[in-house]
């Protein structure tokens, strides 16, 4: 009897038919749930400590904004510096309201207002931001700032004084007295309502 003494040849196992392995349902919903809250711990950070909506009640701040608008405001610029003339900021009023109004001067500058003009250390001010208004209203006889004037002091240490652009009708500095730091919420940024409005606010 003949026996067979060849080696049968080694067939390597076909490694294509592994399957790795899939995540299942519970995983994703796990993934989903930690985006989500990473997520909304992010919209806190920049709601409460970064940025802050604003919507503009009242026409203090014309002819540069109007009632409804919405605005987004800076609020850790003034925890790196101080603010700057011209920029337009957010600050509790002491009725318990937010007010918007522009920063006119600044901490050790004395600040006089007569009619229309504004000046700082005994020196008269551009005022660029309304100064289409004030010709529009010399245009129709009559001054733009309707109010009574502000007799020249000094801005104390960590203040400002601050006014709105529409110097007839502004309850501001003139009427409430100067605003300290610790009162101000920040720098308005953009306007993001209405749509057709959607810009960056220029100081």
């Amino acid at each position: 009897m003949e026996h067979n003494n060849q080696e049968q040849p080694y067939i390597e196992p076909d490694k294509t038919t592994e399957t790795t392995p899939v995540k299942t349902t519970k995983s994703e919903t796990w993934e989903w749930i930690k985006a989500l809250v990473i997520a909304g711990v992010l919209v806190i950070i920049i709601r409460w400590f970064l940025f802050s909506p604003f919507i503009v009640d009242g026409d203090s701040m014309r002819p540069n904004f109007f009632t409804g608008e919405r605005l987004i405001v800076n609020k850790i610029v003034y925890d790196i510096r101080a603010p700057k003339r011209g920029e337009v900021i957010v600050f509790h009023a002491p009725e318990g309201k937010d007010y918007i109004k522009r920063v006119i001067a600044l901490p050790g500058e004395t600040v006089k207002v007569t009619g229309d003009k504004v000046f700082i250390n005994g020196q008269e001010i551009d005022q660029p931001y309304i100064k289409d208004a004030i010709e529009q209203a010399k245009k129709e006889g009559h001054a733009y700032n309707t109010l009574s004037d502000f007799q020249e002091k000094k801005v104390p240490d960590g203040e400002i004084f601050a006014m709105g652009d529409n110097r007839g009708n502004s309850k501001d500095s003139r009427a409430i007295g100067f605003i300290p730091y610790n009162k101000i919420v920040g720098r308005a940024e953009v306007i993001f309502w209405p749509v057709s409005k959607i810009s960056f606010i220029h100081f």
